[in-house]
C-alpha cells in the first residue's frame, strides 16, 4: 500500500487527537516548508529519515522513446533522496 497523504492526515487526526483540517493545516504547512527550501537549493535534512538534496544535471543527448529520434535534453535540476542509516538499518530489518 501507498502512503498518501490522506493517510498521514488520518495518522496524526488518531493519534494525537488533532481535529482532521488542523493535521491537514499542519501536512501542508511541511510540505510547503520543504518545496520552498529546495527551490532555494538549500538541502532539507531530517534527522533519522535522511536527506533531500537538489542536483544539477548537464545538457546531454538523450533519444525520444516513441519515435527514436534523437535529441538534446536541456540542463536541469531534479532532487534527490539519501535515507540515514538508521532507516536503512529499519528497512533492512537491522
Amino acid at each position: 500500500m501507498t502512503l498518501t497523504k490522506a493517510n498521514i492526515v488520518d495518522a496524526i487526526h488518531n493519534d494525537l487527537g488533532f481535529p482532521k483540517n488542523r493535521s491537514a493545516e499542519l501536512i501542508e504547512i511541511l510540505l510547503e516548508q520543504i518545496k520552498s527550501t529546495l527551490e532555494k537549493g538549500e538541502d532539507v535534512l531530517i534527522s533519522g529519515f535522511g536527506k533531500f538534496c537538489i542536483k544539477n544535471k548537464k545538457e546531454r543527448r538523450g533519444r525520444n522513446p516513441a519515435t527514436g529520434d534523437d535529441m538534446m535534453l536541456s540542463q536541469r535540476q531534479v532532487v534527490t533522496f539519501r535515507c540515514s542509516h538508521l532507516l536503512r538499518e529499519k528497512i533492512n530489518g537491522r
